[in-house]
């Protein structure tokens, strides 16, 4: 009898958790990323008691390789599945930390990662974080300097792969949580690593968060409510980023425009670095190299070659635009502390010395080049007669310096060096340009100029080329 007065108490709360999730009939399959633990449990078995989604429903369970116990937690969690009549799903991942990765990160990163390759289009997610994981969460990122989207804590809807993540405990206190599995008398498996408190996390809610509550009882509930604020006002400064943004940002080649920057003030700027950086997809800066953006590269006189790197990217400015250039052939380049502006540390950013020359196979249509980039020969009414081009040895080669070509419809010979500062490419783009030689004499470079040597305009009889990143 106590058991039924327990779930009469219960259910309204968790009903209603369900009925305000988007879940209605347009989701094709709903995954719940169940652990085994109390709370995915809890989650998984609300759900399955949900008749709407029974027949879409499905458990998630995912195999870090971290601990031995992993292959007890997946049977636990695929017979509870069964009983609950839930199609059961492991996914395995390989969750060793990469240079610069602490260990719960790595762990997410590949957790999250398997779970984005099974979302279709209308496919939703459910995590099972709840409101002191919120607490959690929001005292970390603060602990660690966070601004307002560390702040902001974990979102209850976030776009997800293809589909979507949904948090339905996450306004939910971890007490009513315990209720209801005692209350159904739910059986759960226990982390023992949840009691290490070499994890930050851990230290945090074994140690300091009974501490808070002592003297704040509802400081999980206080906090969450200073998240949402914080994610209220993140909303209203992306708006405001956004617009700034648009008038500084080019977008055929993913630059900024330097003098439309620097007419905004600096807090406006900050803005607009790190709107640039979600839109290429980079992790988030931290102020101190948004401050070293601003002040090292953007504010560098104009004749200046500064180089700024972090993890995976460079800044670099030419002219009147400010470039990052992500993953440039694997070198990562260093502007030091202190140095001044200048000449950059790096001028040969291939990192393997100078590059192979090549020659283009006979009948072949495309060659793959030193910089992973794909040279086509494609047919044009203007460009190399094709007959000259089949019969010519065709060679690859790159910059050595020095390199002329006389080009049509203009006087004299003119040097690469010039025409690649009349057509404003970086310096650091030209070395990776190739050149094509037939029979040893210069007739393109890239798909930007053609010899005059070899130019000629005749209808379906020549061949032009692609150069493809």
């Amino acid at each position: 009898m106590k058991g039924e007065r327990q779930k009469a108490k219960i259910s309204p709360l968790f009903e209603g958790i369900i009925s305000r999730l988007d879940l209605g009939d347009q989701r094709q399959k709903v995954y719940v990323a169940y652990s085994g633990g109390v709370d995915s449990h809890v989650l998984l078995h609300l759900c399955a008691s949900t008749p709407q989604l029974k027949d879409k429903l499905s458990a998630v369970y995912v195999d870090h390789g971290l601990q031995a116990e992993a292959g007890y937690w997946a049977k636990h969690c695929e017979q509870t599945a069964n009983d609950l009549g839930v199609e059961f799903l492991t996914l395995r991942v390989n969750a060793q930390a990469l240079p610069g990765e602490s260990p719960e990160e790595a762990a997410r990163n590949a957790r999250y990662a398997a779970l984005k390759s099974l979302m279709k289009v209308d496919d939703a997610l459910l995590l099972a974080q709840h409101r002191e994981d919120q607490l959690e969460t929001v005292l970390l990122q603060l602990f660690r300097g966070s601004g307002l989207p560390g702040l902001s804590g974990m979102p209850e809807t976030m776009v997800f792969g293809a589909g979507v993540m949904l948090r339905p405990l996450l306004n939910t206190p971890k007490q009513a949580i315990s209720d209801y599995a005692q209350a159904y008398q739910l059986s759960w498996v226990e982390d023992p690593s949840n009691q290490r408190n070499d994890y930050d996390r851990n230290f945090l809610r074994n140690t300091v968060l009974p501490l808070l509550k002592q003297r704040w009882l509802a400081i999980d509930k206080t906090v969450s409510r200073s998240a949402k604020h914080c994610a209220d006002a993140q909303v209203l400064v992306d708006d405001v980023a956004e617009e700034l943004f648009v008038e500084v940002f080019n977008p055929a080649d993913t630059t900024l425009c330097i003098s439309r920057l620097t007419a905004h003030h600096l807090h406006q700027q900050q803005l607009i670095i790190r709107r640039w950086f979600r839109s290429i997809g980079l992790k988030m800066p931290a102020q101190a190299v948004v401050g070293r953006i601003l002040s090292q590269v953007v504010a560098a006189a104009a004749q200046r070659d500064p180089v700024l790197s972090g993890q995976g990217y460079s800044i670099r400015r030419y002219r009147d635009k400010l470039y990052c250039l992500t993953n440039l052939s694997g070198t990562d380049l260093h502007l030091p502390e202190g140095r001044q502006a200048g000449k950059p540390d790096v001028t040969n950013l291939s990192g393997a010395g100078l590059p192979q020359d090549a020659f283009w196979p006979v009948g072949q249509a495309s060659i793959k080049t030193a910089y992973n980039q794909v040279l086509s020969c494609v047919p044009s009414s203007k460009g190399m007669l094709c007959e000259r081009w089949a019969g010519a040895k065709v060679e690859i080669r790159f910059r050595r310096g020095g390199e002329k070509v006389c080009l049509p419809e203009r006087q004299g010979h003119h040097s690469l060096k010039n025409l690649f500062q009349e057509a404003g490419i970086p310096p650091w783009e030209r070395d990776r340009i190739p050149l094509i030689y037939l029979d040893d004499r210069l007739a393109a470079v890239a798909d930007k100029w053609i010899s005059a040597e070899f130019y000629h305009e005749e209808t379906n009889g020549c061949v032009s080329l692609l150069l493809q990143s």
